[in-house]
């Protein structure tokens, strides 16, 4: 049975999508770019204080799930430059214990919503 994860601690859907969904035991939560919770308004202007406000809110998607950082199983992270990649990669690193990292997926885009510079979306255990 699939349940719906939503939470203020985090973005509320800018358009037709779930926070996250959990079925059975997995959460797969949506792409997260750098928006405050309770502003709606998009937080920092370089790649290192973006990426920082992404997992702000992935964490917080998680968490009303009932998972973690250490429960990410994949991650695919949508970077509008890949020159920036190296600076994402070491804020990334962060959140994950070393030696545990999830799988991933990275690609460079043409455009992400609202001009961001960077998009994540994760799916965990629950």
């Amino acid at each position: 049975m699939r349940k719906i994860v939503s939470t203020t601690a985090a973005p509320a859907a800018i358009g037709p999508y779930s926070q996250g969904n959990i079925f059975g035991n997995l959460i797969f939560t949506s792409g997260q770019i750098p928006l405050h919770p309770a502003t709606g308004e998009i937080v920092g202007t370089t790649i290192e204080e973006q990426t920082e406000q992404v997992f702000k809110n992935i964490q917080a998607i998680l968490e009303e799930a009932g998972s973690s950082f250490d429960k990410v199983l994949k991650t695919t992270v949508f970077i509008k430059d890949m020159n920036d990649f190296a600076k994402m990669n070491a804020i990334y690193a962060n959140y994950f214990g070393e030696g545990a990292y999830p799988s991933r997926s990275a690609v460079e885009v043409a455009r992400l919503p609202k001009d961001v510079l960077v998009e994540i979306e994760t799916i965990a255990y629950v």
